[in-house]
């Protein structure tokens, strides 16, 4: 009887930090407490966070998902998504006599607050993001229309024509790529001098913290490995900056299925990281996919852990 044939030694380089941020661990667990304390079905306003293992989990524990309020009986809750909603969205539910509960990040809801200062201030208002991502959808939704212009790259910084040169202002969306957004801010910075910023960089910690983790691997690794859904935005950004940063074989994957493994011919190391939304139960799972084809050795790359934390709505806390 021959002798298995040994398998291929891999180096596995795990990203710290990865996976959930404190405002989607926050968002997931108001759907579950809403569960919990209402019984089931519990409503939830868009994907409550973008990834598909997440959604498909609250599924199963009684959440039923919907783009809009119309579609949710008036005698149900009904949870706001952590991208945040237009003001529109939380007058509805009101008129309607809807008990709600808001999960959006409370970083997105800075956001809010900042662009709703500077209009009162007169300014107008510069929003840097991605067209119909329901972030920018809710941040824009919190002025009347013509207040916000959104801004998605430098070449529409340039053309951006204010009423008053003198009287600008931006916010971003939180879930961008750090480096693509310093160059649109320099642009406007370039043209308006007196552009009024964020006291703090809308870019929210998690999204910059897992951005320079993944810069920190990509330079050692043959492979990335990212996992998040196709439309999280802050999964997307972190396989821009992988390859940027020189990881040219970069991957975003749903889950330990959707990895081919012929993308690692001829690699010695791999990276893994996760966006924001995305469990850690599916990092294990790539991991066990690859020591079932590999001899892996796994290294979690040293970096400070993430502590922040996010209070959940006074209503399922009492």
């Amino acid at each position: 009887m021959s002798a298995a044939t040994p398998r291929p030694p891999l180096t596995v380089l795990l990203a710290t930090p990865r996976g959930f941020c404190a405002g989607v661990d926050r968002a997931i667990q108001i759907v579950e407490r809403a569960i919990e304390k209402y019984g089931a079905p519990v409503y939830v306003r868009h994907e409550i966070v973008h990834n598909r293992h997440v959604v498909e989990r609250l599924k199963r524990l009684g959440a039923v998902f919907v783009e809009e309020l119309e579609e949710c009986p008036p005698d149900r809750p009904v949870v706001f998504s952590a991208h945040g909603v237009p003001k529109a969205v939380p007058a509805e539910a009101k008129t309607r006599k809807m008990l709600y509960l808001d999960a959006t990040c409370p970083l997105v809801s800075k956001v809010h607050v900042e662009a709703g200062r500077h209009f009162d201030a007169g300014r107008e208002i510069v929003l840097i993001g991605h067209a119909g991502h329901p972030e920018v959808v809710g941040t824009m939704g919190q002025l009347p229309e013509d207040a916000v212009t959104l801004v998605e790259t430098v070449a529409d910084a340039e053309a951006f024509t204010p009423r008053d040169p003198a009287r600008v202002a931006f916010v971003t969306q939180t879930t961008l790529s750090v480096d693509d957004t310093a160059a649109i801010v320099e642009a406007l910075r370039r043209r308006f001098p007196a552009v009024a910023a964020p006291h703090k960089d809308d870019i929210c910690y998690a999204t910059t913290n897992r951005q320079e983790a993944v810069k920190a691997v990509a330079a050692h690794a043959d492979v990335l490995l990212v996992l998040g859904s196709a439309n999280s935005s802050n999964s997307v950004r972190l396989v821009e900056v992988a390859r940027r940063a020189g990881a040219a074989r970069a991957h975003l994957i749903e889950d330990a299925a959707a990895l081919d493994l012929a993308w690692l011919d001829g690699a010695a190391v791999v990276g893994v990281t996760a966006g924001a939304s995305a469990p850690e139960v599916l990092v294990q799972g790539v991991i066990d996919r690859l020591g079932e084809a590999f001899d892996i050795d796994v290294d979690e790359v040293d970096a400070p852990r993430e502590t922040v934390s996010f209070k959940l709505p006074r209503a399922l806390t009492g």
